[in-house]
């Protein structure tokens, strides 16, 4: 009985929750008024004509920033986990025999991964995509190298240069903008242009081309750790 009426009370208040959580935004009441802003002001204030990079890259810089952090946790993570000392590394060569229509192929379809993942994020204040993307697809290159070329490792020392650099440039970017006028962080300082032209929206093409080797340095290092975590520990095994 007791049991019962727990259950009754405990569902009475989800009840009555929903009720007054709807109550208080009623259906067909317009509660846009943040978006509404972004799509009536954001190619003025920011020059570029895709508003989602706007959002993203200028309106909430801070979170974009957040989101380039928890990736390098991620990265910083898996080589914590699968550390392999060099001398595993050079074995690799010796585990897995490549596929012939995968090591022909890749030859000629990386040069074009890395020009199509280089457009996406030079071109993301233009059309859909950024830095996020264009970092994932040019990782994607070097993860067929792997797969065609199980020999092949990453120059480690480089890859943490391109990745510092990138996320310093972010960081730079957005602290200069405090020192403006109007003092906010990732601050659009540089002249806007023209719009839909490739030279316009001030720092954002800059900050997606940072975001973008930043994001492919990172998932190359995961790459790397996991395809040697895979291939030489596997084959001791």
């Amino acid at each position: 009985m007791i049991r019962k009426i727990v259950y009754s009370i405990f569902l009475a208040t989800i009840v009555l929750s929903l009720v007054m959580f709807f109550a208080a935004f009623p259906f067909g009441q317009n509660k846009m008024s943040v978006g509404e802003y972004y799509l009536n002001h954001g190619v003025a204030q920011t020059g570029a004509s895709n508003i989602v990079t706007s959002v993203v890259v200028d309106y909430r810089g801070f979170d974009t920033l957040g989101e380039v952090s928890v990736l390098f946790g991620a990265a910083a993570g898996v080589a914590i986990l699968f550390f392999v000392l060099g001398e595993n590394r050079r074995k690799r060569r010796e585990q897995v025999a490549p596929n012939f229509i995968v090591r022909v192929g890749s030859r000629i379809i990386f040069p074009f991964i890395l020009l199509f993942g280089t457009y996406i994020f030079i071109h993301g204040h233009l059309t859909p995509g950024g830095g996020f993307q264009g970092g994932a697809i040019i990782a994607s290159g070097f993860l067929l190298l792997y797969l065609a070329y199980p020999g092949t490792t990453v120059n480690r020392s480089r890859l943490s240069m391109v990745e510092g650099l990138a996320g310093i440039t972010f960081i730079v970017l957005g602290l200069y903008g405090l020192l403006m006028p109007e003092s906010s962080f990732l601050y659009n300082f540089l002249p806007k242009g023209e719009l839909n032209a490739l030279l316009s929206s001030g720092i954002l093409p800059i900050i997606y081309i940072a975001i973008g080797f930043k994001v492919a340095a990172e998932f190359a290092g995961i790459i790397d750790d996991m395809m040697c975590e895979v291939i030489c520990r596997g084959g001791e095994k």
